[in-house]
């Protein structure tokens, strides 16, 4: 069975990649390998406290551009696979024993439009104006066994028992105005925040929160078996003994399919297609010609730093606090909750007559076979997304709806030596993006001997699974790095952030440092 419509939630990522002039499929905005670096301005993403050694303008749109794709199970092949719909992928035997219950997939991309800090006094500003998008999804291993099997035993679906709920997908984008302000407050403690205007270009959830099918039903060999002549062919005793048989038979089949799913968009632009007869969404259609501002929020990042010792400080933010209030007009709501479909055995014995057993038998049989061929058609497509199943209804948006930031929390802690050239520090992360928070450890050395020259190694243990290491490297204007290496097609993690900036002004000279 081909599997050209497999998952049409991800035929939508394709088309939001490409709206968002996103050339790389994108877990964080920022990189945590540049948090010790006190040379690099980036740093300034995970807490605003931490201020540079000097002023900087990034080079527009070039100037800090961050993608990351990670799975708690699936490889970078396998996401890719899946977002560029490979055929058949899900049949390998090392792609399904990978694969745990749940498998969350969290993908994201950042670049910063312009953006620029600067010292003022005992004050460090900045500016940016930055393009951000999460996209989170959750799909269940029995997910791919139903398409699996479905596709390896043709008339698998007769005899069958799947629950392929829980499948679950998110997409916020937005482009974000941030105006921030760190303050030396002593020579212990720094503090700093940055506030954020959001201009909302998208939302989206889906929720597949029921798809449960089971079925007993006879082959097409048996019902042709029962409805020929030379079966009833015999004594009358013989022929009623038959009906009677099959009568039996019949109130043991059954076939059940319960759907419930519902869908909350918010794009300018997003249409939700109904073909002529049928009252339920059949096709998205996006119109770039028509995107703009969905809707109007608010964020806050706030941060601080403190030095316990000459050597040891510690540092705490939280980022992203915030929401998004998307307008009505720009709203689409829909939910899928049909008539299950409720194949009774008991139906069909009851049409059955002894007393005129082979004409009941074959009525009995034509009607079961129809209904049959009905459940079928909706199960055996090879599409989870499959619209005549779902049959998602359009309602209106009777009011506008919010989104909250995928908040981020961060803890540091890092030990300098040789007058602070080298240090070495761990960081926690906890950001709580949809469907489920992701939490990051990393440990890193950091070797920082010129404002122009830092390199730093780091190690993250969790999102990685302990597989893969980080790299970050400030050579002058040039900033490269990365928290997970690429190491092969079946790597987690993976990451990359380039930057290129202009220093401003003369050497700040950190008190702290």
């Amino acid at each position: 069975m081909a599997t050209n419509k497999l998952l049409c939630s991800f035929r939508i990522i394709g088309v939001f990649s490409i709206m968002l002039v996103c050339a790389l499929s994108a877990n964080a905005q920022f990189l945590r390998t540049s948090y010790f670096m006190e040379g690099t301005h980036y740093r300034q993403q995970l807490n605003p406290a931490l201020t540079p050694t000097k002023g900087y303008f990034n080079l527009p749109v070039i100037g800090a551009v961050n993608a990351t794709v990670g799975s708690t199970s699936l490889g970078y092949q396998d996401i890719i696979d899946i977002i560029d719909d490979g055929d058949d992928f899900y049949k390998s035997t090392d792609f399904m024993n990978r694969l745990k219950d749940n498998n969350k997939l969290n993908v994201n991309f950042s670049t910063e439009i312009l953006s620029a800090g600067w010292y003022k006094g005992k004050n460090f500003w900045s500016f940016n104006i930055g393009l951000r998008t999460d996209i989170g999804a959750n799909l269940t291993k029995s997910m791919f066994t139903f398409l699996n099997e479905m596709d390896a035993i043709e008339d698998n679906w007769r005899n069958s028992n799947y629950d392929i709920s829980g499948q679950q997908l998110n997409i916020n984008a937005y482009t974000e105005i941030g105006l921030g302000l760190s303050r030396q407050i002593n020579s212990r403690l720094t503090v700093g925040a940055r506030v954020k205007a959001l201009l909302g270009i998208g939302n989206m959830e889906l929720k597949l929160n029921k798809i449960a099918m089971s079925a007993n039903l006879p082959t097409d060999q048996q019902i042709n078996e029962w409805s020929s002549d030379s079966y009833w062919s015999g004594s009358s005793e013989a022929i009623v003994a038959k009906a009677q048989e099959l009568k039996a038979k019949f109130d043991n089949y059954h076939a059940n399919l319960t759907v419930g799913a519902e869908l909350k968009s918010s794009f300018k632009g997003l249409e939700l297609k109904e073909e002529e007869g049928k009252d339920y969404v059949t096709d998205f259609d996006f119109d770039s010609g028509k995107l703009g501002i969905a809707g109007y929020g608010f964020g806050i990042d706030l941060g601080a730093s403190y030095k316990i010792m000459d050597n040891l400080t510690v540092s705490a933010s939280i980022l992203d606090l915030g929401f998004i209030s998307w307008s009505k007009s720009s709203t689409k709501i829909a939910s899928a909750n049909p008539e299950p479909i409720d194949i009774k055995g008991s139906t069909y014995a009851s049409m059955v007559d002894p007393a005129n057993a082979q004409s009941s038998v074959t009525n009995a049989l034509n009607k079961l076979q129809n209904d049959a061929e009905n459940y079928m058609d909706l199960v055996t497509q090879g599409d989870v997304l499959n619209y005549d199943m779902l049959q998602l209804e359009v309602g209106d948006a009777k009011e506008s709806r919010k989104s909250r930031l995928a908040s981020t929390l961060v803890l540091g802690a890092e030990y300098g030596f040789f007058n602070n050239k080298l240090a070495v520090g761990g960081l926690y992360t906890t950001r709580f993006v949809q469907p489920k928070a992701m939490t990051e450890l990393t440990f890193s050395a950091n070797y920082r001997p010129k404002n122009w020259f830092n390199v730093a190694l780091s190690y993250s243990v969790i999102q990685s699974a302990g597989k893969s290491f980080g790299l970050g490297l400030k050579l002058g204007p040039v900033f490269l790095g990365t928290d997970y290496m690429f190491l092969g097609k079946n790597s987690n993690s993976v990451n990359g952030f380039v930057g290129v900036s202009i220093p401003l002004g003369g050497r700040k000279v950190n008190k702290q440092g």
